[in-house]
């Protein structure tokens, strides 16, 4: 059984910064497809980003298109969500999520992915 925990979150200003990491235990994560996805209180959770397996193909949100960058190292096995000028909006709890099931269509859906850590918390303060 494969967990992912996530670490990095925090409490930072508005247009500051923050850098996610994703480290999953149980097993090599190399051949999937990675993806982040935040729940804020009161809402759904959503799509923040998605890295193919062999890190050649990346996906974004609107919302957050041009302030984070989602990366992966398989020899550290380690993903990653770089966030810059973060905004009060992005306030939430981020999950990392692992495997596809149906392919790259399906990445920006939270019921196909098999793994999911436990969430780290991010508050931007305005």
């Amino acid at each position: 059984q494969v967990q992912l925990v996530e670490s990095g979150g925090g409490l930072v200003q508005a247009g500051g910064s923050l850098r996610l990491s994703c480290v999953p235990s149980g097993r090599t994560f190399r051949s999937y497809t990675m993806g982040w996805f935040r729940q804020a209180p009161g809402k759904e959770r959503e799509f923040v980003a998605a890295i193919s397996w062999s890190g050649d193909i990346s996906d974004y949100a609107d919302s957050v298109k041009g302030r984070f960058t989602i990366s992966r190292d398989n020899a550290k096995n380690t993903a990653y969500l770089q966030m810059n000028s973060l905004e009060p909006e992005d306030t939430a709890v981020y999950y990392c999520a692992g495997n596809i099931r149906g392919g790259w269509g399906g990445r920006t859906l939270p019921d196909r992915y098999n793994y999911w850590g436990q969430g780290t918390q991010v508050t931007v303060s305005s």
